[in-house]
């Protein structure tokens, strides 16, 4: 595989990871705060965090009122970049 576009797929992991993870701290910065759900910023960061949220919170137990999903989408968000860009320059 060309040298090139390895470094290129390894950018865009390292970029695409980074956003889903500002997104998902933006996410729980915004739910301290009284902001209406229908807000387009709310909106735009459900639309990005759901897909990866919604399936962990049927794994992940609550801890009381402590929604600790974000944590461990955040943990493997970690993980899984981190292999992908080890099985990339691997090839």
């Amino acid at each position: 595989m060309d040298i090139g576009l390895i470094r290129y797929l390894d950018s865009f992991i390292h970029v695409l990871f980074t956003v889903l993870t500002m997104a998902i701290f933006a996410r729980v910065l915004l739910s301290w705060f009284p902001i209406r759900p229908d807000n387009p910023l709310v909106v735009v960061l459900m639309e990005i965090t759901d897909p990866i949220l919604k399936p962990l919170r049927r794994v992940v137990p609550s801890l009381g009122m402590l929604d600790i999903t974000p944590i461990v989408a955040l943990f493997l968000l970690q993980i899984l970049e981190q292999v992908l860009r080890s099985a990339l320059w691997s090839v």
